[in-house]
């Protein structure tokens, strides 16, 4: 085992069978994290990378089952932001000192093509990088925003496992979703995706698969986090996903993507009060504090449990700050692109 995350550390390659060797034997976790942080530090350095995230529209025509903001989920109270407020908590974020912004919201078709460029122009004359999470477009479309200003697109597969996919995404195609990722990189986006630990039905060999296609597509940024079963779901009592698989999952991603932007998502801190710090020393160099303002922050209801919610924009940025420099690291000034090693 202990040669397997030594070759990962210097080849940064492993076959599916290693990767499911790897999952499968917690007895080496400790080294398995630690080559990952060494990893991170050798290719992407000490710095932390803040995106502040804006969940702009809770409404969703998709109806995914592990998700809160589904579109028959009736207990959910919905809302969306005018694009100007949208536009208000960018400059807020941008005064606090965000250099990234990320413009998140279920697939909501109010925000056509004008409101969107409208949204993304406005924003981008603030001088931050733009990612944009807002589901499957045309290739037009994303054309559209990436001639407005929109840098990164992050459009998480979830699973690479296709027929759980179409089981768990009723009415949405694999296909599709794999083709719009393609389209993405041939747009010149910095690509993001990622997948949930610990879906019903899911195989340490699937996992590996995700892995193997992050790999594959030489993804940008890749978000793991565990699956946090929804009461307003189906799901609702499917066991969930562990904090400690979902973190091994992503520090084999760190060692396999060794220049890629890894976050510690927020949801491993639903898990573990000190989630986000242990991610960050196990491969991890990016944190998306929330810089959505006032009470649309508890009504962005992925799963259960979600941390900050009561929390203002500053108080999250300065919460954060101070848990990156408590572990020897600091936070960048940067935009925060992918510096691909040569």
């Amino acid at each position: 085992m202990l040669k397997i995350i030594e070759k990962a550390e210097k080849t940064h390659n492993l076959s599916k069978e290693e990767i499911i060797e790897i999952l499968k034997i917690d007895d080496y976790n400790k080294e398995l994290f630690e080559a990952a942080d060494r990893v991170r530090k050798a290719y992407v350095g000490d710095e932390v990378h803040l995106r502040g995230l804006i969940e702009f529209s809770n409404i969703c025509k998709q109806n995914c089952l592990y998700c809160g903001l589904r579109r028959e989920n009736k207990n959910i109270e919905r809302y969306r932001l005018e694009p100007d407020t949208i536009i208000e908590f960018a400059k807020k974020a941008r005064e606090i000192g965000y250099r990234t912004l990320v413009l998140q919201s279920g697939e909501d078709d109010y925000y056509n093509l004008e409101r969107m460029k409208y949204i993304i122009r406005e924003i981008k004359k603030l001088d931050v990088a733009i990612t944009l999470s807002i589901g499957e477009k045309t290739i037009e479309e994303y054309g559209e925003y990436k001639d407005a200003g929109a840098d990164r697109y992050l459009l998480r597969i979830e699973t690479t496992d296709k027929a759980n996919y179409e089981k768990l995404d009723p009415g949405m195609s694999f296909d599709n979703r794999i083709k719009c990722i393609k389209q993405l990189r041939e747009l010149g986006y910095e690509v993001g995706t990622g997948c949930l630990i610990g879906l019903p039905n899911q195989t340490i060999e699937s996992l590996a698969d995700d892995i193997m296609f992050f790999k594959e597509i030489d993804a940008d940024m890749i978000g793991v986090g565990p699956f946090i079963p929804n009461g307003d779901t189906p799901l609702k009592d499917e066991k969930g996903g562990t904090f400690e698989l979902a973190l091994k999952v992503m520090a084999i991603t760190r060692l396999l993507l060794p220049d890629s932007n890894i976050p510690a998502t927020t949801a491993m801190e639903t898990l573990n009060k000190q989630g986000r710090i242990i991610a960050l020393q196990s491969g991890a160099n990016v944190a998306m504090p929330n810089v959505t303002e006032g009470e649309y922050r508890k009504k962005y209801m992925l799963y259960p449990g979600k941390i900050c919610i009561n929390d203002t924009p500053a108080h999250c940025r300065g919460c954060i700050t101070g848990k990156i420099t408590s572990i020897g690291r600091h936070v960048s000034d940067h935009y925060g692109s992918r510096r691909k090693s040569k």
